[in-house]
């Protein structure tokens, strides 16, 4: 059998499974990994400053979270956050394997689609309505440019302006063509557009400084004091932790390319902690200059953007806003889509068309309508978000609590009775049984109104519920092989 790199063979040992065992799937060689420190702080230099993020911690400051208190709540999450996804990115570097196979450890060779599918149907949907917020910014700014154009908003068709489907199919078409050309180019893509951002965010921010007159409101005029601050600080954590959710989960897709320990603990201290409070002073500078000038509070950066006087500038602050939507889809919702359909059909699919499949599925879905649609956003994702916690306890419970971090990778591929992972008929129905409890809650948690004070939490709820259940049935696992997957390994990108 073998394992193919857009058509290129490299021969498989007998011993896997033509099912399980693709040259997308397969473990990476140790030799040649590429992604260093700065690689993996570029994950979190595009992700941290997407659009979404400035929308939710603005919305902090609105709903009446002085900016000592978003600047709390900011250093508390980027601590968890630092510690889950540095847990994370250990598993794999040590593997070399991308989430679905990653989570045949726990739930075994079969079982592993069960969060696999999970995590890609999040990820499709957010990437179409990501792609569609970008298309937004780009359709304002060449109405700004070109007036003309204006017309092309009059006539829609399935929901969306003509206009509309031509800034959305031309930023659709860019994301294929990147993703296209594997991890590598992402990699490539992710260092060119980290720094551009932060330098147009800093302007930015300096910028409204400059119009406030070097000062900025610390509240707006109903703050929030005492214990309900505090609440509200332990609230907006947690929510951002849950929003990186997913990325906890699939860390291992990128760091199964990481030099070492080192890059990943350098580069995650540097990008989550350290950018992170750089990200919480920015939107505390933002909402503060607009405060003070005015009295009301943004809701977005591009509410500023598009209150720049000169279209040079206003051009090329759009223009980043862009590049930063879409470093942030790739990252956040391609990659994972693309390795959950390689995984579910192994002999048909490769990473560059189950890249064009992945957006194609984003793109029939009519994001718009999602987005616009409360009750899906709310109830569907967020039900389906809700999820990501009981999951990730469990695969962190026995990884970690139950093997010691002991993982026999070439038994991750093969369908043999016997095999480590195998448990019955391909399903360890232990991390089922975790899982199933665990996930209800959360999701209750998540949605049922009359547990509306700690929905914020279900994602914590759900993840502790995971691990504790499921180390409390799983046993330990003291003899478990420990073998790494250079026999089957193929050259990382």
């Amino acid at each position: 059998m073998t394992a193919t790199d857009n058509g290129s063979a490299v021969e498989a040992p007998a011993t896997t499974s033509s099912r399980l065992y693709t040259y997308d799937l397969a473990p990476t060689k140790k030799e040649g990994r590429r992604w260093g420190a700065y690689n993996v702080f570029t994950l979190w230099g595009n992700d941290v400053h997407s659009l979404g993020n400035y929308a939710f911690a603005i919305g902090l400051f609105a709903l009446g979270l002085n900016v000592w208190g978003i600047l709390a709540a900011f250093v508390l999450a980027s601590l968890l956050l630092f510690l889950l996804l540095t847990l994370s990115g250990y598993m794999g570097h040590k593997t070399g394997v991308p989430f679905p196979v990653m989570s045949r450890i726990a739930f075994g060779t079969k079982g592993a689609q069960i969060p696999a599918a999970v995590r890609g149907i999040v990820a499709i949907a957010w990437f179409g309505i990501q792609t569609y917020l970008a298309s937004e910014v780009l359709s304002t700014l060449l109405v700004a440019m070109f007036p003309s154009m204006q017309a092309l908003e009059e006539t829609s068709a399935l929901g969306l302006s003509t206009l509309g489907w031509i800034t959305f199919l031309a930023l659709w078409l860019v994301q294929v063509l990147i993703a296209s050309y594997g991890m590598h180019v992402i990699r490539k893509y992710m260092a060119v557009a980290a720094p551009t951002i932060l330098i147009t965010m800093t302007a930015l921010a300096i910028w409204m400084f400059v119009r406030a007159g070097g000062e900025i409101a610390l509240s707006n005029s109903q703050p929030f004091t005492g214990g309900e601050m505090w609440l509200q600080i332990l609230q907006g954590a947690a929510l951002w932790v849950v929003i990186y959710g997913t990325f906890v989960l699939n860390f291992c897709d990128f760091t199964r390319s990481a030099k070492s320990r080192q890059s990943i603990i350098r580069g995650n201290l540097i990008g989550i902690p350290v950018n992170m409070l750089f990200f919480a002073v920015i939107v505390v500078v933002l909402s503060g200059a607009q405060f003070k000038l005015d009295g009301k509070v943004i809701t977005s950066p591009t509410d500023i953007v598009q209150t720049i006087p000169n279209m040079v500038l206003l051009a090329a602050a759009s223009l980043a806003l862009i590049v930063l939507t879409i470093a942030v889809n790739l990252l956040a919702n391609f990659v994972a889509p693309i390795y959950v359909l390689v995984n579910l059909f192994p002999r048909h699919l490769n990473f560059r068309k189950a890249a064009l499949v992945s957006a194609v599925i984003g793109l029939v879905i009519l994001p718009w309508n999602l987005y616009n649609d409360p009750v899906v956003v709310n109830y569907f994702l967020g039900g389906l978000g809700a999820l990501l916690g009981p999951l990730f306890g469990v695969i962190m419970a026995d990884y970690w609590l139950v093997r010691k971090t002991r993982v026999n990778v070439p038994a991750l591929y093969s369908e043999d009775a016997h095999s480590d992972y195998h448990y019955s008929r391909g399903y360890n129905p232990k991390a089922i049984w975790a899982f199933i409890p665990s996930a209800g809650i959360a999701v209750a948690v998540a949605l049922v109104p009359a547990f509306s004070a700690a929905a914020g939490f279900s994602w914590f709820i759900g993840a502790i519920l995971g691990a504790v259940i499921y180390a409390a049935i799983a046993g330990r696992k003291p003899d478990a092989s420990d073998v790494d997957g250079e026999s089957i390994a193929v050259a990382a990108e």
